[in-house]
């Protein structure tokens, strides 16, 4: 059964669906990570903090196969691969953006002073 299949026959709507996606505990920090040019695991493991590396293999898989990143294999030695975002997951970053801005307001709420997560 495909995704789309599976979302009808399960009735998740579109942002039930986009949440799923990118839930997990690395998963957006590792989109900033791309963002800003990282390409790979090891650089993600340098620049998230805690995250184990397995736990980190299986979100960069799920991200790829929901379409957010592409993978590149380079045939040599030692074995090299670097994630790079799809259009898809371009379009992630923007909405990102979008929701950093409304985390800010959020804040102001209650705290002031905060810094955007890449600053």
């Amino acid at each position: 059964m495909n995704t789309r299949e599976r979302v009808i026959e399960e009735k998740i709507c579109p942002l039930e669906f986009a949440v799923n996606a990118i839930s997990g505990k690395w998963k957006i920090p590792i989109v900033w990570q791309i963002n800003e040019g990282k390409k790979r695991p090891s650089e993600f493991l340098r620049g998230i903090g805690k995250v184990d590396r397995r736990v980190l293999n299986q979100q960069l898989k799920e991200m790829e196969e929901a379409g957010i990143l592409s993978k590149k294999i380079f045939n040599e030695l030692p074995p090299r691969v670097e994630y790079s975002l799809t259009p898809l997951g371009e379009k992630l970053v923007e909405a990102l953006w979008q929701l950093d801005d409304w985390g800010r307001l959020l804040l102001e709420q209650t705290e002031s002073g905060i810094q955007r997560c890449n600053e």
